[in-house]
């Protein structure tokens, strides 16, 4: 009897499962494409929802030959640097800078050596500083390179919907 339960309990979750992934996945296929772009679009002439589907399809295409720009590939682009901070030579050149420094700080003191290493230490952890402010910089410019890039694209849908007489916004 327990058996019994447990295998028509399973069946029911499975089946649960299957109709939640069916509801989801039509869900997603009825998100139009200004939907899935951020712009909101009303029919102001009384379009029909098939028409008005039909309009942004021809409206994308449009945009995306004006602007050369692909809005898929375009919102997949990373903007975010893989790795660590390095790469522009900020850490070797604080190191150079910290061992400088050190080494006149070391030769008052006595040591120069000993204030050289302490200096290239030091200007070491400052150039990893900058090559993370840089890198910070750079991403933050490249996010915004990103959204003036689909704001452009958005524009010339909107344009185009709005010359088949919809309100867009």
């Amino acid at each position: 009897m327990k058996q019994q339960f447990m295998n028509r309990w399973a069946a029911t979750a499975v089946l649960a499962g299957a109709v939640l992934l069916l509801f989801t996945w039509q869900a997603e296929a009825q998100q139009s494409i200004s939907s899935s772009l951020g712009v909101i679009v009303y029919p102001a002439k009384g379009q029909a929802a098939q028409q008005q589907s039909r309009d942004e399809g021809e409206c994308y295409s449009w945009a995306k030959q004006q602007t050369g720009i692909d809005p898929v590939a375009a919102a997949k682009q990373p903007t975010k640097e893989e790795g660590p901070a390095v790469g522009g030579g900020e850490r070797a050149r604080g190191a150079a800078r910290g061992a400088v420094g050190g080494l006149a700080i070391g030769a008052i003191a006595g040591d120069a050596g000993k204030g050289a290493a302490i200096g290239a230490v030091g200007g070491t952890m400052v150039g990893g500083h900058r090559a993370r402010q840089n890198r910070a910089a750079r991403e933050q410019q490249a996010e915004q390179n990103k959204a003036a890039t689909l704001q452009h694209f958005n524009k010339a849908f909107g344009v185009c919907m709005e010359g088949r007489g919809y309100t867009v916004k």
